[in-house]
């Protein structure tokens, strides 16, 4: 499965190739679905509050509060609404807020979906920075927070370690920093 949370570059990024050499499922909002089908490609248009189930894997997406064009051939076209979104399987559920600042309906998704695990912005700039990110920990309360979207342009440098020392300082919420090629199990 790949689920697209917006149609910038970063994130769609090799989707399109991926899913020519895949039998893969891509999810996105309409927008950006129509776009990955005009490569020909297959790919399944949702919104958000909108569930899809694959074998064991629910998706459900969320809201997401940022742009979303699509950059193509020299020029920028509309991409929809940017989203998140919650992956429950096997009884985990985990909480991918997409390119977002904080919103206070964070606090719903923690309280509907209980996600264990939340990946959360910390770039600043273009999404919300570490002081907000401390904050939308403490409205979605998950066990673990790992940091994402930063630190891959000099305009987005951030120290995880503050946003660690942060959360912790003020949450039961664990940090788990990753770096690029490492991974995290459940």
């Amino acid at each position: 499965i790949i689920a697209v949370t917006h149609g910038h570059s970063d994130h769609l990024g090799d989707t399109v190739e991926i899913g020519k050499r895949t039998s893969c499922r891509i999810f996105s909002i309409h927008e950006v679905a129509n776009y990955i089908k005009s490569k020909g490609v297959f790919a399944e248009g949702m919104n958000k509050g909108g569930t899809v189930n694959v074998e064991s894997i629910s998706l459900t997406m969320t809201e997401a509060l940022h742009s979303s064009s699509i950059d193509a051939s020299g020029f920028s076209f509309d991409g929809g609404s940017p989203a998140g979104y919650v992956i429950q399987i096997g009884g985990h559920s985990i909480y991918h807020s997409g390119d977002t600042t904080i919103f206070g309906d964070m606090q719903l998704i923690g309280e509907l979906y209980g996600p264990e695990v939340a990946l959360l912005p910390i770039g600043d700039r273009f999404t919300m920075g570490i002081k907000e990110a401390t904050k939308a920990v403490e409205l979605i309360q998950p066990k673990v927070v790992i940091p994402m979207h930063y630190n891959t342009f000099d305009i987005i440098s951030q120290d995880p370690l503050k946003f660690k020392q942060a959360v912790e300082s003020k949450t039961d919420t664990k940090v788990v920093i990753i770096q690029p090629g490492q991974s995290f199990e459940l």
